[in-house]
Order: structure tokens, then C-alpha cells, then sequence
């Protein structure tokens, strides 16, 4: 196969838009808090394995007064404080988020690292054929944006190359698209993509 590299006449309002880090930078902090799983988890000194027995008597030893050997302070007793299982996730208004991702799309055809192609689709799912195309393109980190739905074939000829990210349209996100060094957008995506941030 090779990759069909076409001219079109692209929307000012998504692709020419003067790029700004604060916007992208919330953006991916929002979608990589998101992600975060927030399992970390602590014992405290209810969940320490320990003998409610106290230590030692009240008065009289010279030491510090001290009930429960559970306590913070003694080796292997429970941890103040500590993180317990809670989401890292924060609202972003839908507004901002679209922003953001015709900011990032702006991004890369202000750095010339945008290419549009007539499409991207293989006639049988071979790595082989995907990698000798994209060799001959000079790409090294890429991430190819199709429409609504992704060939089967190119999908999965894609999943064994470490450098080729397939997303369909409604997946195209900020972080993905700063990520790679390359972001190539089929016909059909452009078209997708204008309806969806029009």
C-alpha cells in the first residue's frame, strides 16, 4: 500500500488557530488526572495487626505515656495520613475540552507535522505492507485519525507496529495527538472532525 497524500483546503477555526500551552497543558492534566487509577492505599492504626494490650504501665517507667503499640509513632504501626483510595479526576467544561483539541490540531499544522491522505485502508491485514508504507514516508511516531469507523485491516496490521496509532474520529484527544511526533488525518476524519468541533 501507500499512503494517497492530498491537498485540501482545511478550516481556519480548527486547524489555524495560533496555538496556546495553558490551554493544551489543562487540557492534558485534566485527561491524564482522568486516567490516574487513585488505588494507592495505606493501613491505619484500626487496620494494623497488633495487640490492643497496653505497652506498658501508666507511670513510673521514665518513658512517654503510651496505650497502644497501633500508635504512628512506633515501627510498623499504623501511617497518619496516609493516601487511601479516591479518584484524581476534575471537571473541565465540553467547551474548553473542544477548545483544547482544535487548539492541539492547530499545534501540529502550525509545526507542518499534519498530513492529510485520501485514506487508510489495507487490503489485507499485514504489518509488513503498513511499516514498508510508513518507512516511505519518513514517519517515525505517528497517529492516523480515520472517520467514524477504522478499517479492520489497517487496525490490526497497526496494533503490532510500535510507532502507528489508529484512533477513530469521536477518539481523536489532546494527549494522543501532542504525543506523537506525526498526525495523520484521513478525508473522511477531517470531514468528521469538522462536524464535531464546528
Amino acid at each position: 500500500m501507500t499512503f494517497n497524500v492530498i491537498k485540501l483546503d482545511l478550516d481556519e477555526a480548527l486547524f489555524g488557530l495560533e496555538p496556546r500551552a495553558d490551554i493544551l497543558h489543562r487540557v492534558v492534566r485534566w485527561q491524564r488526572n482522568n486516567a490516574q487509577q487513585g488505588t494507592h492505599k495505606v493501613k491505619t492504626r484500626s487496620e494494623v495487626s497488633y495487640s490492643t494490650k497496653k505497652i506498658y504501665r501508666q507511670k513510673g517507667t521514665g518513658g512517654a505515656r503510651h496505650g497502644s503499640r497501633k500508635a504512628p509513632i512506633f515501627r510498623k504501626g499504623g501511617i497518619y495520613k496516609g493516601p487511601t483510595p479516591r479518584s484524581h479526576g476534575h471537571d473541565l467544561t465540553k467547551k474548553f475540552r473542544k477548545l483544547g483539541l482544535k487548539h492541539a490540531l492547530s499545534a501540529k499544522a502550525a509545526s507542518g507535522n499534519l498530513v492529510v491522505v485520501e485514506d487508510a485502508k489495507l487490503a489485507e491485514a499485514k504489518t509488513a505492507l503498513l511499516a514498508k508504507a510508513v518507512k516511505e514516508q519518513g514517519w517515525k511516531r505517528v497517529l492516523v485519525i480515520d472517520g467514524a469507523d477504522v478499517d479492520a485491516n489497517f487496525k490490526a496490521a497497526a496494533a503490532n507496529l510500535a510507532g502507528v496509532d489508529v484512533l477513530p474520529t469521536i477518539g481523536a484527544n489532546v494527549y494522543d495527538i501532542l504525543k506523537r511526533d506525526t498526525l495523520v488525518i484521513t478525508k473522511a476524519g477531517v470531514e468528521a472532525l469538522e462536524a464535531r468541533l464546528k
